[in-house]
């Protein structure tokens, strides 16, 4: 009999274990997965959400994905790409390839807080267009939203349900950006978002500090920088070994990725 009532597979329970179990993290490193990933912000950004046009081939692009690294998270049982996120990194050589945050938000920037202009460019990136399809966040309230952040309960364990659990994706997702800038040796990277979404970063672990004046861009948003002392620091034990999954499983595809010290 269990005493109490309590499960004994809490006992040996892991975010990073049952997380494993059920996704994989991928870098985008061939046309046909960067199509995945262009599907994936298509069927969100534009045919859901309607923030960006449509178009026949059904894939939504811009310019930053010239000089940005892809990532999926692949849902192993099914084998379909859930979802998708990217790091966009300027290259070292062109200071006129800027960030969105720096097309967007560099009139109301913060330079006593960071100073994007002043940095070497090469030596950090932004994390943007965060997508996960529908059928991933199918609960009501994840409705009209391009992802979900829930705060992670280290008490929480996969049931057969699983689609009670995607909302877990889009801090994979996260983690696997980061994860991809420390790989990079970058110095910090930045974020467009809002503030409520950076509250709920927070709760997590992950502290980024707000870098700009809020601005209307599909809602209020603000420039956002996350030091890279900080990509891990302050996440909890269970959500640090995700981390450490998520950045062996990049690292073991190195040989795709950008030389460190980028900027030199």
């Amino acid at each position: 009999m269990n005493p109490g009532g309590i499960d004994r597979t809490m006992k040996n329970y892991s975010i990073a274990n049952n997380f494993d179990r059920y996704f994989l993290i991928q870098l985008a490193n061939t046309r046909a997965l960067k199509e995945e990933v262009f599907k994936i912000r298509y069927g969100v950004y534009s045919y859901e959400l309607g923030w960006e046009t449509g178009n026949q081939q059904q894939m939504e692009t811009d310019i930053f994905d010239n000089y940005a690294y892809h990532c999926l998270i692949k849902h192993r049982r099914t084998g379909t790409y859930a979802g998708c996120i990217r790091l966009i990194v300027p290259p070292a050589n062109r200071s006129d390839f800027l960030l969105p945050c720096e097309n967007h938000c560099l009139h109301y920037a913060w330079p006593e807080v960071i100073d994007s202009t002043e940095l070497p460019r090469g030596s950090f990136g932004e994390i943007s267009r965060l997508a996960v399809l529908s059928s991933f966040r199918r609960r009501l309230r994840e409705r009209r939203k391009p992802f979900v952040i829930n705060s992670f309960e280290s008490n929480t364990i996969f049931t057969e349900d699983e689609h009670r659990n995607f909302p877990n994706i889009a801090i994979g997702l996260y983690l696997a950006s980061l994860s991809l800038a420390d790989i990079c040796d970058h110095q910090g990277t930045f974020v467009m978002m809002e503030p409520r979404l950076n509250r709920c970063l927070s709760r997590i672990g992950l502290q980024f500090q707000q870098a700009s004046d809020l601005i209307e861009h599909h809602g209020k948003r603000a420039m956002f920088h996350l030091a890279r002392e900080n990509f891990k620091s302050n996440l909890k034990p269970e959500l640090q070994e995700l981390y450490e999954l998520i950045h062996a499983e990049l690292l073991a595809q190195q040989f795709v990725l950008p030389l460190k010290n980028a900027s030199a």
